[in-house]
């Protein structure tokens, strides 16, 4: 083979030689080196932290709408146990005997008969004034073991033909006793 049929390759190193000895400029570095690459470096540095703080602000804003969560729930709970106490109490004040007992000391009686007025303008029913109930009596007291007990007052009409009875008399016990 012979120099002419081979073709010449040279190394970086050499061209850079041959071309000093000729005179040329140094060659620049190419724009895509080091000095390209460290704005992307710093952009990506940036995203990630930014993500990181993003995430880390989430987190927080999660933990305290947890906080305030468990804080409204203990909170409702309470709320829903008074609510549960004045309805009981409500209910208890609203039971009839609670009523008429309350009537009682207020003074009320009960009403009489109702009385209708008619879009005619009659009258249906007769009106009269509420008459007090004849107050209770109260329950006999209770005998202890081997009393007997006490005669109770008693309102009721004797039926004809039955002795009243009397004081040496129990009302239960049949006469001649």
């Amino acid at each position: 083979m012979t120099k002419a049929g081979k073709v010449a390759t040279l190394t970086r190193g050499q061209a850079a030689r041959i071309g000093r000895a000729l005179g040329a400029r140094p060659a620049r570095p190419r724009p895509g080196g080091q000095a390209a690459r460290m704005p992307f470096v710093l952009l990506v540095v940036a995203l990630l932290a930014g993500g990181l703080i993003s995430l880390l602000l989430l987190n927080s804003a999660l933990n305290e709408g947890s906080f305030q969560l468990s804080r409204l729930k203990k909170e409702t709970t309470a709320l829903t146990d008074e609510e549960q106490a004045l309805q009981r109490d409500v209910d208890a004040h609203s039971a009839p005997d609670a009523l008429q007992r309350r009537a009682r000391e207020l003074g009320l009686v009960p009403g009489g008969s109702p009385v209708f007025i008619g879009p005619d303008g009659k009258v249906a029913g007769s009106a009269s004034a509420a008459e007090a109930p004849p107050s209770p009596t109260p329950p006999p007291a209770q005998a202890g073991p081997g009393q007997s007990p006490a005669p109770a007052a008693s309102n009721q009409p004797v039926p004809s033909g039955a002795p009243a009875p009397g004081p040496t008399q129990q009302p239960n016990q049949p006469p001649g006793r």
